[in-house]
């Protein structure tokens, strides 16, 4: 359940609370999807790490609102309110996305495993004419069951991306591969990994996992790496399902009354 809030400095942000039932891992991977998105040149609001003051919610009458917002007292993750923002639709503002940007975006859901950009629950925002990127919390599922993990798994394709909203639109995803993948390297993956605050990288939830804060990140590193390494079976799956939704458009259904 997130929340517009205004902040002390900096403005208003739709904030993600640590509280909330995804828990910490929902607001490390916002940080982590978002950050390398931000780094691979797509369009992403601003994010921010957010305090929540203990104070805050003492005099909400809602229980459920006052225990989430007691379970998030810290750090919590914030994305920049795109005030006048409407939901993606692709029959009617899908010209705003270019085939090309529409390839960036398969080919960067298809890295980082986001089920969430279907045609269903886009996650996308027209804003000024422009689309931005929102909600990445689902994204990166492998770090719900770490210890399944191996380098195979690590490396198996995203089946997912059949029903990502902008494939049949996507142009070139061996082009969007060779224009994205170098923007995203070791040094890249290190600095975003770096900017993870401490407090969700050992928040009690995880804190069984890892002993430290780094080597949780140097999980993250794992994998994120591993999967950017040559060759890329999720690149290939992407450019499969494209071919098959090309030629096999899907059915578009029409509601009754």
């Amino acid at each position: 359940m997130p929340a517009v809030v205004e902040t002390e400095e900096g403005g208003t942000w739709v904030v993600k609370f640590r509280g909330a039932g995804q828990g910490p891992r929902a607001l490390l991977a916002e940080l982590i999807v978002g950050g390398l998105a931000q780094a691979a040149g797509l369009p992403m609001p601003e994010l921010a790490l957010v305090e929540v003051d203990p104070a805050l919610g003492r005099g909400e009458r809602d229980p459920e609102i006052q225990d989430l917002l007691k379970a998030s007292h810290g750090v919590n993750v914030g994305l920049r309110y795109l005030e006048g923002a409407f939901n993606f639709d692709s029959r009617a503002a899908g010209a705003l996305v270019a085939p090309e940007l529409a390839a960036e975006l398969v080919w960067f859901d298809a890295l980082v495993t986001n089920p969430d950009r279907t045609a269903r629950n886009p996650n996308i925002m027209i804003h000024q004419g422009r689309p931005w990127l929102i909600d990445h919390g689902a994204a990166l599922f492998a770090h719900h069951a770490w210890s399944r993990v191996d380098e195979l798994r690590t490396r198996t394709p995203f089946e997912a991306i059949q029903d990502h909203v902008l494939l049949e639109r996507a142009a070139n995803l061996e082009a969007a591969d060779a224009r994205l993948a170098p923007r995203l390297g070791e040094d890249v993956v290190e600095e975003v990994l770096a900017s993870l605050p401490v407090d969700l990288l050992l928040d009690p939830l995880v804190r069984n996992e890892f002993e430290t804060a780094d080597a949780h990140r140097d999980r993250y590193r794992t994998y994120l790496l591993e999967r950017l390494r040559e060759p890329r079976p999720f690149l290939a799956a992407a450019v499969e399902a494209r071919e098959r939704v090309l030629r096999e458009p899907r059915r578009r259904l029409e509601s009754r009354r």
